[in-house]
């Protein structure tokens, strides 16, 4: 039995960053996992299905909310290791073999951290991080999946909270831009979903205050 981990959304300026592990015997997991990133969403949800369908295969999330990525006292390199920490406490036995994406430009840094995260979780693991695991082992990809499909459940969720479109929450996301700059011009904040230390954000507020301005 391996267990996979990896995260989904460390770069949006909307919405959580989800980690998601899956424990698999490899043989057990479904043809066609790849990076989730290389697969369309409707494939990411088959698979997801799949592991999650697959009585010997274990599945979970843990999401980190804009709130807590905002607090002043972690980062994200920290907030990755606490993510996938949380995932595969939940999935894995002891003595089990891990597997993660290091979110850390330090590959052995970060799995020195999440095995003492884990083993501070109650469970003694051992783990390998290295930087593309999801492109080159399966249950790295599973995890990839799994967390992928998750923040796009979530982000479903909160488009659904708005009159308007939120788009993907990536900074490079047109429909993103318009609906953070329509919130600010319409209430003189930040929605709740934002993480409101990112640079985006800081340029929107900026951009509405210079506005406000000019119309002055």
């Amino acid at each position: 039995m391996l267990v996979g981990a990896d995260e989904a959304g460390k770069g949006p300026v909307l919405g959580p960053m989800v980690a998601g592990a899956v424990r698999a015997a490899p043989g057990d997991l479904p043809a066609g996992l790849a990076d989730s990133k290389k697969l369309s969403s409707a494939r990411r949800e088959e698979l997801a299905e799949k592991l999650r369908e697959h009585p010997e295969i274990r599945v979970t999330t843990a999401a980190i909310q804009p709130a807590r990525i905002d607090a002043p006292e972690t980062d994200m390199n920290s907030l990755g290791v606490t993510a996938q920490a949380e995932a595969v406490a939940a999935v894995a036995e002891p003595t089990d073999d891990v597997v993660a994406d290091a979110a850390d430009t330090d590959e052995e840094r970060f799995g020195r951290r999440l095995r003492d995260a884990v083993a501070e979780a109650g469970t003694t693991v051992d783990v390998t991080a290295e930087h593309g695991a999801d492109e080159t082992y399966a249950v790295v990809s599973a995890a990839s999946v799994v967390a992928k499909v998750e923040r796009d459940r979530l982000m479903a969720e909160i488009d659904a909270e708005y009159d308007q479109a939120v788009g993907s929450g990536y900074p490079a996301d047109p429909t993103t831009r318009a609906f953070l700059a329509g919130y600010v011009e319409e209430s003189g904040e930040l929605p709740a979903c934002a993480r409101t230390t990112w640079s985006t954000c800081e340029d929107v507020l900026a951009a509405a205050e210079q506005s406000g301005l000019c119309d002055f």
